[in-house]
Parts: C-alpha cells; structure tokens; sequence
C-alpha cells in the first residue's frame, strides 16, 4: 500500500514517475500481450514458429522485470514505488481511472515469479505438446494468460486490477477446455468459468462500494483516505474482497472447479497453480491490507476460511489416486496457508508472500514432474498403476523429490521456512489457530509421502505395454530449475529481507508474544511432520498397493474421494434452489404474463370464430340474407306508418 497503518498519523508516500528503466513498464505485459495476438490471429503460417515465438514473449518480459527489480533494489525503501501513466483509460461523470501501471516491491516479486517460472513452463510444453495439431493455438492461450495475471498485478487502481481479473479467468477456460472434445475438459472449463463469475460479483461490488466511500478506485487515494471510512464501511469492503478472492485462490466455498480443472494439459496447471490464477487472491489481500487494517472482523473471517481451506484441501489429498487431484488438492491447502497467513494482518503479510513464492517454485516443479511421469506412462495419471518409477526416471524423481521435501517442510528446504513462519505467526495469534496449521502440516506430510511412495517406490504396478522412460531435456531441463529453487527459496528469510523489502507495502511487521520459543515450536513441527510421513511409509510401503481402489472403505474416505462432497453441497444450497426458482419464474412467465396478453388474443380469436359461422361462402345464402334483411325492414316502416 502507499501508507504504513502504524496506529499514529499515516504518512502518505507518493509514488514517482517512470524513467529509465522502469519506462520499459508497459512492455512487460505487452509483449505476451503482443505474443497471443500473433498466434491467435495469425492462422496457419505462424504454426511452424508459433511456440518458438510463444515461448520468448515472457522470457523478454523477465528479462525487463528483472532489470527493473535490481534499480529498485538499489533504491531507499521510501523510493520504491514507480507508478506509468499510460493514458487516461475512463472518465464517466466522477469516475477518471488512468491506464496506470505500479511497480513496488510487492509487485516486483510477482512479476518475477509470473514471468519467471512462467518462461520455464513455456519451455517445457514446447516438448509436453510437441505432437499436439493445435500447439500453436495452446501458446497463443498461454501468452494470453502470463499478460492478464501481469495486468492484474501491475495496476495501480482495482478497475485495471479487475481488467486482469477477468482476463485470468478467461484464459483459464480456454485452457482448462483446450481439448475441449472431451465432455470432460468442456465441462471443467464451464465450471471454473461460472464459479470464477461467483466470486466476481464480490470484486465487482468491493469496487462500486469503494467508489462510493472514496470517490477513488486508485490504492494511493484509498489507502489515504481508509482511516476516515467507518468500520462498518471497511468490514464490508473486506468481506466483498475475500469472496472474489475465494472464487480466484479455490477457497471454501468456491473451492469445486480446482480439481476438475486438472482436465487441462498439464502445463495449464502448473501455470494455474504456481505462478497465475490462485495467487491472485493472496495478491488481492495483501495488496488491500489498508483495507482490511481497518476491519478487524473481516480479518477474522480471512483466518477462518483460511483454516476450513487448510483442512479441506488436505483431507481430499489423502485420497486421491490421481496424481494431479493429489496436487490439486495441496494446492488448495497451501493457498489456505497463505491466506491465512494475510488474515493474520501485519504479522503475516510478508509470510504469506514468502510462501507463496516458494510454493511457486515447489508446485510447479511437482506439476511438471507430474506431467512427465504421465509423458512416460502413457498419459496414465493413476498412481496405483504407477510404482518403482525412481529408477526408470532418474531425472524426474530426483526433482520431483526437491520438490516433495520442499513442501512437506523438511528442515533446510524452502517450504520449511515459510511454512513454519505462518505456523509460529499463527500460534502468536491463537492456539486453535495455530494447531489446525499444524494439522494441517501433519496432513501434508501424510498424503505426499503417499503420493511419493506410489509412484517412485513400492512395487511396480505396470500394464505390460507401459515402458516408463525419462522426458526429453527441454521437458526436464526446467525441472532442474525449479528443483534448485525449491531447495533455495528460503534464502529470502535470511536477516529477514522479504519483511523489509515488503515494509513500505505492508507496513512494519508486528510480533506476537508466542506460547512456545520459536526452537520449540519449530521441533514439533518437525515431529508433526514426521509422524505423518511415518503413517504414509507403513500403509503404502510396507503394505502392498493395490491396482485399483478398495471399496470397503471408511465414509472419510469415501467423502474425501468425493471431494468432501462440495458439488453435493453448491448443489443442494445454490445450484437446486435456483433450477426451482427459475422453474418457478417461467412457469409464472407462461402462465401469468404470458397469459394476459395470450388470454385476450384467444377471446379475441374466440369471437372471431363464431363470427366466422356466419359467413357461408353461398351466394344463395347471401341474397336470401338479404331478401330477409329487406322485407324485415319494410315491415317495420309499414308498421310505423300504420
């Protein structure tokens, strides 16, 4: 934000203009921007380079970010937020929004991290989807969708931030549905698509309201004027921000479309996991914490839905034996990790960040493992058809495993020390808080133990004509990278650097007394998690895994295979209620409107069709008509006249 909510008098700090290299700021989203364009218009010629092409627009676009990220590193923090006005976009009555772009240190590490592990996943489908007829098309969808997240990040206000917004749900039905003659994949991208509109209304409402109080959809203005809304006013904006971000980050409630959206290449949900879509929603509440500083009770609800997402994400990851539901499911459940970490205000914005970064690196580097055992597998996702895969595909298990101690928090890795961050922040705010995090890690430790043990030891569990062989180099290639990373990324703890870099964004951190010294807390972590790698290691290595999946289980089980039975529950609450009332409607519609204007075309049509009995088509009829007519007449005169 550009003011630091220190409970005194908030010092405003104005942004400055773009120079140098931060002049090349528009180019970071047009390139991509610029890449899908070419693709999607350029038809058949550009099939032969398309991914070549496809693949350098966000590799350029790093390439400018990360120029621009070390000029600001080398700035005071008071000098670190750079705002490029391109034009004035809307003017309607009170309402002028520029077309202005922000770069602080917020925004900095997201770019890095969109276009960074963007490129590499680039990269990699350039072999994913090397036999594919459309690949060109899927680049073009690809580029559409890092320039729409980019956009959403790098606006100064909340309507170029919602321009991003739907842009990021668009290309995500586009490449949830990308093989779209599958009912399958077309009906994920329909479900993603309308639940992502759910979520919508929220952000749509947050900016009207924020208008309305502010006369401002600029986070400079808001953030200046937050202290003088009332708190009513501010809970409201919180609660109406949250839902927006519950539809993009997949939190309880509209958590349903995630799984299903593993229905696209693999690629498109390393992409939606790791560096775009369900991240926003963390972005959109630490970018908004000047709003939320300010309403306490919409923080409460953050950590709560923040918790119930944890446990919900974890509990469907224990039973899946899709290995891409698996990590869908951890996904859910890290995020809810971030988010809570972001309810938790000031104390948590910094972790919150961190661990999304790290959580980039790790789960896209599992998603892409992911993809490459299918590669070797025959597109077989499975994993009780996998086992003993370690050996057959040196490469993609030695990275994956980065990737798996990563997020399990093995000491040492980078999801060690983000994840333990959020915990300790969360046992300082609450113990209830803080042991369903630790739960919660417990759990994650469990379920990819599992998914490790499934599908790199055990026993083989092959069909005959499967020959598991390693990927091609552009596939693995950034693998490796991602690897690395995952086992580094803690380095942006070290001197606590992250919460410095962030200080002028998020203000400074504040620290809660804990209940445990930090060693303490941070050695029951580490015995939480490896109890739960010691329950997965004795029911799925000691014990031999059967090629299909018993069905005398128990009813967690049986939920959790069904995903908690989320779909059962929108439709019971949402989906049953309104087919009955837009039933309801037509009926009223055919029946009721319909039936007074219908009702008097009929009386009219009625009368019509008696009338009609008169007119015989006789000539006889008609002259005797008329003959009858005239003596009828006649003698009425003589009777007058008499």
């Amino acid at each position: 934000m550009f003011v630091m909510s220190t409970g005194h008098e908030i010092p405003v700090i104005h942004p400055e203009s773009a120079d140098g290299v931060f002049s090349l700021m528009w180019l970071v989203i047009a390139l991509p921007l610029l890449g899908a364009a070419i693709l999607l218009l350029g038809g058949r010629f550009t099939d032969r380079w398309g991914h070549l092409l496809g693949t350098l627009m966000p590799i350029g676009s790093f390439v400018i970010s990360l120029l621009m990220f070390l000029q600001l590193l080398g700035r005071d923090a008071e000098d670190r937020q750079i705002v490029q006005h391109l034009y004035d976009w809307v003017q309607v009555g009170g309402l002028n929004v520029g077309m202005d772009l922000l770069f602080d240190p917020l925004s900095s590490l997201f770019l890095l991290l969109i276009t960074g592990v963007g490129s590499l996943i680039h990269i990699y489908s350039i072999g994913y989807m090397a036999h594919d007829p459309r690949r060109r098309r899927f680049f073009g969808y690809l580029n559409l969708f890092v320039a729409a997240m980019l956009m959403l990040v790098m606006s100064e206000n909340y309507l170029g931030l919602f321009l991003g917004w739907e842009g990021v749900g668009l290309a995500s039905y586009l490449l949830i549905g990308f093989w779209q003659h599958k009912p399958t994949a077309a009906a994920a991208a329909k479900k993603a698509f309308v639940l992502n509109r759910v979520g919508d209304m929220g952000m749509v409402s947050a900016i009207f309201l924020a208008f309305v109080t502010f006369g401002t959809t600029s986070f400079t203005l808001i953030s200046a004027k937050a202290e003088f809304a009332s708190e009513a006013t501010m809970t409201a904006l919180g609660i109406l921000l949250l839902v927006g971000a519950c539809g993009k980050s997949a939190q309880v409630p509209l958590q349903a479309w995630l799984l299903d959206a593993m229905e696209g290449p693999t690629p498109v949900s390393a992409l939606i996991h790791a560096a775009t879509m369900v991240t926003a929603g963390v972005y959109l509440i630490v970018r908004s914490n000047f709003i939320f500083e300010y309403a306490p009770d919409a923080q409460a609800v953050v950590v709560i839905v923040a918790v119930v997402t944890i446990l919900w994400g974890a509990v469907i990851g224990c039973a899946k034996d899709d290995i891409k539901k698996a990590l869908a499911g951890s996904t859910m459940s890290q995020i809810g990790y971030m988010m809570l970490a972001a309810g938790l205000g000031a104390a948590g914005y910094a972790f919150a960040i961190l661990h999304l970064l790290t959580h980039g690196f790790f789960k896209a580097n599992m998603f892409l493992g992911a993809g490459s055992v299918m590669h070797g597998m025959n597109d077989d996702v499975d994993m009780r058809h996998y086992g003993a895969l370690s050996r057959a595909m040196p490469v993609t298990f030695l990275t994956f495993a980065m990737g798996y101690l990563a997020i399990i928090g093995f000491p040492g890795f980078s999801g060690f020390w983000s994840k333990d961050k959020i915990i300790e922040v969360a046992l300082g705010e609450s113990w209830i808080v803080g042991i369903a995090a630790l739960l919660g890690a417990g759990i994650t430790a469990f379920y990819m133990t599992r998914l490790m043990l499934m599908t790199f030891f055990s026993e083989k569990r092959w069909d005959k004509d499967v020959h598991p062989h390693e990927s091609p180099a552009v596939m693995t290639v950034p693998l490796i990278v991602l690897a690395a990373l995952s086992v580094l990324g803690g380095v942006l703890l070290l001197g606590g650097w992250i919460v410095d870099w962030l200080e002028p964004v998020t203000g400074p951190e504040v620290h809660h007394d804990l209940p445990l010294p930090v060693i303490a807390i941070t050695l029951i972590t580490v015995v939480v998690v490896a109890i739960g790698v010691a329950i997965a290691f004795v029911l799925y290595q000691r014990r031999e895994v059967p090629r299909t999946a018993p069905t005398d289980v128990s009813f967690l089980t049986t939920a959790a295979r069904n995903d908690l039975y989320g779909d059962a529950i929108n439709d019971a609450l949402v989906v049953n209620p309104g087919r009955r009332l837009v039933s309801g409607l037509y009926a009223f519609d055919r029946g009721g409107a319909d039936g007074l204007f219908t009702g008097a075309a009929a009386s009219v049509r009625a009368i019509g069709g008696q009338l009609r009995k008169a007119q015989s088509g006789y000539v006889r009829s008609y002259a005797l008509s008329v003959l009858v007519g005239v003596v009828i007449v006649a003698l009425a005169m003589l009777a007058v006249n008499l």
